[in-house]
C-alpha cells in the first residue's frame, strides 16, 4: 500500500537533495587542484633570455610580404655584427644589474648606476634595431611599410622581469 508524503516530508527530501549536490560541488573544487596537479604538474616561470637581435629582427620580417622580408633581412646582414655587439653588451649590463642587486652589503648607488649603464645599452641597442629598420623601409613597397606601422612586440612571460 503506497503512502502519502506529507509536505514535510518533501521539504527534508528536498532540502537533503541540495544538501547532497552542494557537498559533492564542494568536494569536486576541493579535489580538483590536487588532480590538476597529478596531470598539470606546477613548473616555475623560467626566465628565458630576451632573443638575440637576428632573431628579433627574424621576427619582425615574418610578418611582412616575402620581398620586404627579405629586403629587412638584407639590411640587418650589413650590420649584424654591430647590432650583435650591441645586444651583448645590453645582455652584460643587465647581468651587472642583477649582479648589484645580489651584492652585500646592498649599494643603492652602485645599482642607481649599473640601472642607467642598462638604459645606456638598451638605447643603443633599439637605436641600431631602428636604424636597419629605417633603412630597410626606404626600399620596402607601401604595403611593407604598412605592415611594420602595424606590427607590435609580443608579450612577454609575465614573470619575467621586463629590463
Amino acid at each position: 500500500m503506497a503512502t502519502a508524503l506529507t509536505p514535510g516530508d518533501r521539504t527534508s527530501r528536498v532540502i537533503l537533495l541540495i544538501s547532497l549536490a552542494l557537498n559533492l560541488f564542494f568536494l569536486g573544487l576541493i579535489s580538483a587542484g590536487p588532480v590538476r596537479h597529478l596531470f598539470h604538474p606546477h613548473q616555475r616561470a623560467v626566465i628565458e633570455p630576451r632573443r638575440s637581435a637576428a632573431e628579433r629582427i627574424d621576427r619582425l620580417a615574418s610578418t611582412l610580404p616575402t620581398e620586404d622580408a627579405d629586403k629587412l633581412r638584407a639590411a640587418f646582414r650589413t650590420k649584424d655584427r654591430m647590432l650583435e655587439s650591441a645586444h651583448a653588451t645590453y645582455r652584460k649590463a643587465q647581468e651587472s644589474m642583477r649582479s648589484t642587486l645580489r651584492a652585500e652589503p646592498f649599494d643603492v648607488s652602485a645599482l642607481r648606476s649599473a640601472m642607467a649603464e642598462v638604459r645606456a645599452a638598451r638605447q643603443s641597442l633599439d637605436a641600431a634595431l631602428q636604424d636597419v629598420i629605417a633603412t630597410a623601409a626606404t626600399e620596402m613597397s607601401p604595403a611593407g611599410r604598412s605592415k611594420l606601422a602595424e606590427w607590435t612586440p609580443p608579450v612577454h612571460n609575465a614573470g619575467a622581469p621586463s629590463y
